[in-house]
């Protein structure tokens, strides 16, 4: 599909699913756990006391020191139940879910990410198929790349390997991508339902999908909680902040344009961040007992280690471990549900194809 060809046809395509958007639920299937969105509840405002009595600023109770939210369990266990799953589609219907991943340039982060998502789709048996296209490419070349996995009935699920070349209008490839297929949920159309109450969208990004399945499954209390997000990334920090909200914290975002910043975290009983710095939540950015979904990953120098290099997230760890009741590690912490979250979408996509239940 050539030139100005796509526009048409892409509009064409999300006006007649806009009104799919509007009425149709995306529930939870048998592969996830908890309920990522929350629960709808309206919004009825009650007087407060007078009298106020302070409440102990942990969420849960962690003895002498904090529990660590180790991802790694939960992944595997998400990812042995999609597996099943997939044995029973396969025995049902002799059909199995797709990916297709389009990865442009040779940028050296972006291969490792890439090789995890190939090797745990094979693992769960989804099939994969790679398009990789030379940085120079066109748009409209990868326009036609996209277009093509669209109309594959064989394919459930696109992933466009972010960032692109500078070249290359991000924004509109994104669009481009059919929001059925859209497994990363950056879609706008994906990402707008998500931020209105009472919509669901197809597909819930992946990051903060795994926080938020850390947070319900480690029993933390969302709700009515103060809760911050460092960071406000279309990947993870701005859909996180509408899932919180969704689960009905009270959600502020740190940036960096915010003013004192740790005035904001110091207050907050759930803190998630990911912006890429190492280190840059320290002890005394946290309150006592509150919670920390450590999202950042950065590579840190580090002549001790076989590859020259550790991998750090935002929280110092070794004083937050000190503070809080819960932490997540980094690595081993969202990583490993993320890709969890990866497979369980493109599972419900296909589910949603073959209508099977």
């Amino acid at each position: 599909m050539r030139g100005g060809n796509w526009v048409g046809v892409v509009g064409r395509r999300l006006r007649k699913q806009t009104s799919y958007f509007s009425v149709h639920s995306t529930s939870s299937t048998s592969t996830e756990y908890p309920n990522i969105l929350g629960p709808y509840l309206p919004d009825v405002w009650t007087p407060t006391n007078q009298s106020h009595r302070p409440q102990s600023s942990a969420i849960f109770s962690n003895g002498n020191s904090a529990r660590i939210i180790d991802g790694k369990p939960i992944a595997k266990d998400i990812k042995f139940r999609i597996a099943g799953e997939i044995q029973r589609m396969k025995a049902a219907i002799g059909k199995s879910p797709g990916l297709a991943v389009v990865l442009v340039g040779q940028r050296r982060d972006s291969k490792p990410y890439i090789n995890i998502k190939l090797r745990a789709c094979d693992e769960v048996g989804i099939a994969t198929m790679v398009e990789e296209l030379p940085e120079s490419c066109t748009e409209s070349e990868l326009l036609d790349v996209v277009s093509r996995f669209n109309e594959d009935p064989s394919v459930h699920g696109i992933i466009v390997q972010l960032p692109l070349p500078q070249h290359l209008d991000e924004e509109k490839i994104m669009t481009v991508v059919s929001p059925e297929k859209d497994v990363d949920g950056f879609h706008p159309l994906n990402m707008g339902n998500l931020a209105l109450r009472g919509r669901q969208p197809f597909f819930i990004p992946c990051a903060p999908k795994g926080c938020i399945e850390l947070l319900l499954r480690f029993g933390v209390q969302i709700s009515g909680k103060r809760s911050v997000v460092i960071g406000r990334s279309k990947i993870v920090g701005l859909p996180t902040a509408l899932l919180l909200q969704r689960h009905h914290a009270t959600v502020s975002t740190v940036h960096s344009f915010t003013k004192n910043p740790e005035q904001i975290t110091s207050q907050a009983d759930v803190i998630v961040s990911d912006v890429g710095i190492p280190n840059l939540v320290r002890g005394n950015w946290l309150k006592p007992g509150s919670v920390v979904i450590d999202m950042g990953t950065n590579l840190v120098k580090d002549t001790s280690s076989r590859h020259g290099f550790r991998v750090t997230g935002d929280v110092c760890y070794e004083e937050a471990i000190k503070v809080v009741s819960a932490i997540t590690p980094v690595p081993g912490g969202v990583g490993p549900v993320t890709i969890s979250m990866l497979l369980s979408n493109t599972l419900d996509s296909a589910k949603r194809a073959f209508r099977f239940t």
